[in-house]
């Protein structure tokens, strides 16, 4: 899958930033891709970059328009759908990560073929997977998770892939969701996959490699939600990781989307071991990450503080202060490897 960059990124009329999640982290991590953003009346997320008509952007030099929002179901609003057959008409592709293909839906498909357009749908793969086998393979994973969803787990992905790089470390990020495969070109999107092949599919994105070599596992979900935590589970067994990193949002008390009430670290941590002993019997936390973009610097210091002490591992907030921390431990504990 090509997708022609720069960007248009379209947000809709979402009602908060979390419900452009995607848009957020591609202009975070590519900003140089995304030359503006279009939306709807209503619109509550803003991604800082200019507000452009599809005639500027056309003028502008973007090329695909990128449908960035996240909903419950990956839908497509039916009130959205002309907003996309404009785009095309304007001459520009259309890329989603919704779960509902793009071309499924009449009057997109129709106007894509009227105008010489692609589509793509990030979020599906063409790849025919295998069921997840479990049998140990070469090289060095680390996976992040999660007390919910929406809680930080590609960044903190993203951000100790640059770190590790920069000191030295082969390592890689591995995409599990749409917003990391628009973000690093590859990857598959998990919750896509029909559940048998799940654990499958990770074994696939995160292949036997160098003994020293560290795939950086993009979480998912988290075990303790209701609604997604199939995906979370079939994900912690293929990627069968060595490290783990905890990912934590410290304002919310209930999980996003339900009533469940949100567990603690340390439950994250004791359901995250016995379940991964199952395909990597070694498997250890190395470290918390802390989104505190809520918090005061002072008061989002004393709680990183607080949660290394409790927890005895390196806890940080990696877009705020960096993941040193973590990566001292990965490299303590892993040395001999």
């Amino acid at each position: 899958m090509q997708i022609a960059t720069p960007y248009l990124m379209f947000l809709g009329d979402v009602s908060d930033r979390l419900a452009a999640k995607t848009a957020h982290g591609i202009a975070d991590w590519r900003p140089e891709w995304c030359i503006g953003q279009i939306r709807m009346e209503g619109c509550a997320a803003d991604l800082g970059i200019p507000d452009l008509s599809l005639t500027e952007a056309v003028e502008k030099g973007c090329r695909t328009m990128v449908v960035g929002v996240v909903n419950a179901g990956g839908r497509l609003p039916e009130h959205w759908v002309a907003e996309i057959v404009a785009g095309l008409e304007a001459g520009l592709d259309v890329a989603s990560g919704l779960h509902v293909r793009l071309g499924s839906i009449s009057e997109i498909a129709e106007a894509a073929q009227r105008n010489g357009r692609q589509l793509h749908d990030v979020r599906h793969s063409d790849e025919r997977f295998d069921t997840g086998k479990g049998t140990k393979r070469p090289g060095l994973r680390l996976l992040t998770v999660g007390t919910d969803c929406s809680v930080g787990k590609k960044y903190a992905a993203l951000a100790l892939e640059k770190r590790m790089r920069e000191r030295g470390f082969d390592a890689d990020f591995r995409a599990t969701g749409q917003t990391g495969v628009f973000i690093s070109g590859r990857g598959v999107a998990i919750d896509a996959v029909v559940a048998d092949f799940i654990s499958g599919a990770v074994e696939w994105i995160s292949p036997a490699a160098d003994p020293a070599h560290w795939d950086l596992i993009e979480g998912q979900g988290s075990l303790f939600h209701p609604s997604f935590a199939g995906v979370s589970l079939g994900l912690l067994h293929g990627a069968q990781p060595d490290a783990f990193v905890i990912c934590h949002e410290p304002t919310r008390t209930t999980m996003r989307g339900v009533r469940h009430p949100l567990p603690s670290i340390a439950d994250v941590i004791q359901q995250t071991v016995a379940s991964g002993r199952l395909t990597n019997p070694g498997i250890r936390p190395v470290g918390i990450a802390v989104n505190t973009q809520a918090l005061e610097e002072a008061e989002a210091r004393r709680l990183l503080d607080d949660l290394a002490r409790e927890h005895d591992l390196p806890a940080t907030d990696p877009v705020r202060f960096g993941v040193d921390g973590i990566v001292d431990r990965i490299a303590a504990e892993f040395a001999k490897a």
